[in-house]
């Protein structure tokens, strides 16, 4: 069983920043790739930015340059650095691990930026 717990998100004024953090457990074995996915309310839910096999990162086009994915390995934790956050960037972020395949969520966490 995969377990995923995020935390870190919050309510940020605009052009603040904050860091949220993923930390999975459980039967972590052929990972394919781990990173953020983000739902904004009337939206489909987004890549924002992930770890793909090799340890190459994916960005999506409206955070690049603004948003940093980082990870330590030795605690099975990814994290992602949003700075320079606007109002486009309130949403539920979520954490995803694929293995093999599957995709394994987090339960979530509210991001709010106010204008």
């Amino acid at each position: 069983q995969v377990q995923l717990v995020e935390s870190g998100g919050g309510l940020v004024q605009a052009g603040g920043s904050l860091r949220l953090s993923c930390a999975a457990s459980g039967a972590i074995f052929g990972v394919n790739g781990m990173g953020w996915y983000r739902q904004a309310p009337g939206k489909q839910r987004e890549l924002v930015a992930t770890f793909m096999r090799g340890g190459i990162m994916n960005y999506a086009d409206s955070v690049q340059g603004r948003f940093t994915i980082s990870r330590d390995n030795a605690k099975n934790t990814v994290y992602l650095q949003m700075n320079s956050l606007n109002p486009e960037d309130t949403a539920v972020y979520y954490c995803n691990l694929r293995i093999m395949g599957r995709d394994y969520w987090g339960q979530g966490t509210q991001v709010t930026v106010s204008s």
